[in-house]
């Protein structure tokens, strides 16, 4: 029987929930000598370390802080439409002797909030933050039907610089996406001038890591249908889901759904079968409670 290996590259490495999620997606699908482990690689050993796993016959390779971007390099001629968008790559895999390269982070978000009963589709989004986790949200919301989407950053011109990188990228590269996407889609501010009310409010800064409430106007979030956070905890509360709910948003979601689901997609992509992701987010958020 074949040994199939997999492991999730990254420094620190410690927490990861992924090799106990991608056992349990194995175990789903029957897969008995499936083996994940989680490595911590030195951040000047990133490249020899992912050629000497595949060259030791390994499958796959998710890949965590901070070396997205230099995956994103190592397979920079095999890249998916999404990890092009992103620029940067969180999924490995060796295919006809090539390294090729996806980023599974934010069609792992959208299958989330699919999950929570949410259509993305005609749907105004503010999405908070303009660093990598924004980035790699864009395409896969565009594609998802969001009809507008405002981008709100401390530094604004940050927002602006994201939004014309992305266009720009579109340009390049016409085949990135089916769907027609206009610059008339897009608007950016700083996080104390958000204009109007939004449908559904996206979190993909830190803040909730440094226990920081953002100055976000309270009236953005009266009408939202969803306030998420990409960063998850123990008790599914954030400090921005806290200051959602004080100002009236519907419905509220941590993150750990999307890391669920970005591993089904990494998981999919190398073993072609395609696990059931909630009996795997239920254990998860039990290991969480239970080690916190």
């Amino acid at each position: 029987m074949e040994n199939l290996r997999f492991a999730v590259f990254g420094n620190p490495i410690k927490h990861s929930y992924s090799p106990t999620m991608h056992h349990l997606f194995a175990e789903q699908c029957g897969l008995t000598s499936f083996r994940y482990t989680k490595e911590l690689v030195e951040e000047n050993a990133f490249e020899q370390t992912v050629h000497h796993f595949f060259a030791q016959g390994g499958k796959g390779l998710n890949i965590t802080v901070p070396f997205k971007l230099k995956a994103y390099e190592l397979a920079t001629h095999h890249l998916t439409p999404r990890a092009l968008a992103a620029g940067a790559v969180n999924t490995l895999w060796l295919e006809n002797n090539n390294i090729h390269g996806d980023n599974t982070d934010g069609i792992g978000l959208i299958k989330d909030i699919m999950r929570l009963g949410i259509s993305l589709k005609d749907k105004r989004v503010l999405l908070i933050g303009a660093g990598g986790a924004s980035r790699g949200a864009m395409l896969p919301l565009l594609e998802a039907g969001c009809h507008h989407l405002h981008i709100a950053n401390r530094t604004e011109s940050k927002a602006v610089q994201m939004i014309e990188s992305f266009l720009a990228l579109q340009e390049q590269y016409p085949a990135l996406t089916s769907v027609s996407i206009y610059p008339e889609q897009f608007s950016y501010s700083s996080l104390t001038d958000i204009p109007g009310e939004w449908d559904v409010i996206i979190n993909a800064s830190a803040s909730s890591l440094s226990q920081e409430r953002l100055p976000v106007p309270a009236t953005a979030f009266s009408k939202a249908t969803l306030a998420y956070d990409m960063l998850y905890t123990p008790t599914s509360e954030t400090v921005f889901l806290l200051q959602a709910k004080q100002a009236g948003a519907a419905q509220c979601s941590d993150g750990l759904g999307m890391l669920v689901y970005q591993g089904a997609e990494a998981f999919a992509i190398w073993n072609h079968q395609y696990p059931n992701p909630e009996p795997v987010l239920k254990a998860l958020r039990q290991a969480l409670q239970q080690h916190a």
